[in-house]
């Protein structure tokens, strides 16, 4: 009788040491997987922005001609742009059905790459952004952008379809005066649209 009580206490012994070797598997196991989630958002992350001269932006302007276009000129270093941007990136969102397209242009330096790689990833645009060339002449920029621009930051241009400056804000905004300069500039382009329009009996 003796023997046979200690068989199921053995039993039980092999079953929970089953148990604890089976557990610890499982938990060498995570950490491979959360390496290879670090792989793969290193793997898809955002490009830095194309760097572009005066001659670059006027291409770039051209390029979107024939639809209407608002042009975010930004900084990290500009306390101002920080605040604004996360309003563009939403309107952005919010009038690309409509038909208007929205780009970004940062004006930072080399040595402040690694805050606009930040940046970019934490507002998460949905539009192209670009940078300004380092070392070019920052004077002959802004005149070219914007003959009224002396640097003032941020700038944001309203440009109708025919490539043409409708509206420039000089600094920032409060969101509802950026939504009723999003609405004109949609009824100052399908104004644009209905007038190239050919008349009827004319060839």
């Amino acid at each position: 009788m003796k023997p046979r009580q200690q068989f199921p206490s053995l039993i039980f012994a092999l079953a929970l040491l089953f148990l604890f070797t089976s557990v610890d598997p499982a938990r060498t196991q995570s950490s491979p997987t959360k390496s290879s989630t670090v792989t793969a958002q290193s793997a898809t992350k955002t490009p830095d922005p194309q760097v572009i001269d005066l001659a670059g932006y006027q291409q770039l302007v051209a390029k979107y001609r024939g639809k209407p276009l608002v042009v975010n000129f930004w900084a990290t270093w500009c306390e101002p742009c920080r605040d604004e941007y996360p309003l563009i990136v939403e309107l952005a969102a919010e009038f690309k059905a409509q038909g208007i397209s929205v780009i970004g242009i940062n004006m930072d330096d080399d040595s402040d790459m690694n805050l606009v790689r930040r940046f970019i990833a934490r507002t998460q645009p949905r539009f192209p952004n670009y940078r300004q060339k380092p070392g070019i002449d920052l004077d002959g920029f802004y005149r070219g952008v914007n003959p009224a621009w002396n640097g003032t930051m941020p700038q944001t241009i309203f440009y109708t379809r025919d490539g043409h400056i409708n509206l420039y804000f000089l600094g920032t905004r409060p969101r509802p005066v950026f939504e009723q300069a999003f609405r004109d500039l949609l009824t100052k382009s399908a104004a644009q649209s209905v007038a190239s329009l050919p008349i009827a009996g004319q060839s």
